[in-house]
């Protein structure tokens, strides 16, 4: 006998919907193709294939027209999936550290701008932040294919053509450069980084994912979230592209209150702080989110003092 009776995730952002377990017979609804992906664990409790690509792009599809009143979505083959209850909890935390500048008000509405570093194909973040918190974003990338099918998406979704738009990194060493303009204002940065070093290394990583996962040993990597060679690695790893973050930054030090990025190893935790307090940033922030059993957090910089905080204008 299957049990339906949703459990708590207690360490979701209390704002996050996703914090009691899937109710599949929701998502089903909604999105029948679910059902093909639905089996009885051997808890007794219905569940998917984590380590299947497949069944994960549905889930996703499922929760995204669910919850985030989304009517079209869809990823090319082999484009990250990000988890979305981790992405909710990402875009909850950045209210609340904008409520903190804000006499504990959640800024909402469209003059307040995110910029999403690396979008990727799935415009999850605007998608998450525009539906709870009515945002606007912006969201580069260096990949152009990617671009298109966030394009895509915000045309087949239309409360967010206006919400959303996309530029082209075109020069790829750079993460800032090209992106902020003289005139921009944004209330926040969010970023997914890359986390690896090269190809083999996210392929390795994939491998012991999934073995964990299925409890067995996988021979051959399945990048069951998927993840193009720009998603998953880049030289340097992930404390290289947060140091090129932080050294950027400092040049644009009054068009963005906070810059913040997902820090998924936190042994790198000490480099940037020593980087950031390097560059003179006013004030950091590290902010841990759990999912089960992962602890992730980010790591959220400033370069406004106290006086130019109070002055900042949320609203336009």
């Amino acid at each position: 006998m299957k049990h339906k009776t949703p459990t708590e995730k207690s360490s979701l952002h209390p704002r996050n919907q996703h914090r009691n377990r899937y109710d599949f017979e929701k998502l089903t609804y909604n999105y029948p193709v679910l059902k093909n992906y639905i089996f009885i664990n051997e808890h007794d409790i219905e569940s998917i294939d984590f380590s299947n690509p497949e069944a994960v792009k549905a889930l996703n599809k499922a929760l995204l027209i669910s919850y985030y009143a989304v009517a079209y979505w869809d990823i090319p083959k082999d484009y990250l999936c990000p988890p979305i209850p981790g992405r909710a909890d990402y875009i909850h935390y950045i209210a609340d550290l904008l409520a903190n500048s804000n006499n504990g008000i959640i800024p909402k509405g469209d003059s307040v701008v995110g910029l999403d570093i690396g979008i990727g194909a799935n415009c999850i973040y605007p998608i998450i932040g525009h539906h709870e918190y009515d945002w606007s974003f912006v969201g580069t990338d260096i990949d152009e294919n990617a671009l298109q099918n966030c394009k895509k998406i915000i045309g087949n979704n239309p409360k967010l053509t206006d919400a959303v738009s996309l530029q082209l990194q075109v020069e790829p060493r750079y993460i800032f450069k090209n992106i902020i303009l003289s005139e921009d204002r944004f209330a926040f940065t969010v970023c997914n980084p890359p986390f690896h070093n090269s190809e083999e290394e996210a392929l390795k990583a994939s491998l012991r994912k999934v073995n964990h996962l299925e409890d067995k040993k996988a021979t051959k990597p399945v990048l069951n979230f998927g993840g193009q060679n720009t998603e998953l690695w880049c030289t340097g790893g992930e404390i290289g592209f947060i140091t090129q973050m932080i050294y950027e930054s400092v040049k644009y030090p009054l068009h963005v209150f906070w810059f913040t990025t997902l820090v998924s190893k936190k042994e790198n935790l000490k480099s940037i702080y020593k980087t950031l307090n390097k560059v003179g940033a006013v004030e950091i922030k590290t902010i841990e989110m759990a999912q089960g059993q992962k602890i992730s957090r980010f790591v959220a910089w400033t370069f406004l003092s106290e006086k130019q905080q109070k002055e900042w204008k949320f609203s336009i």
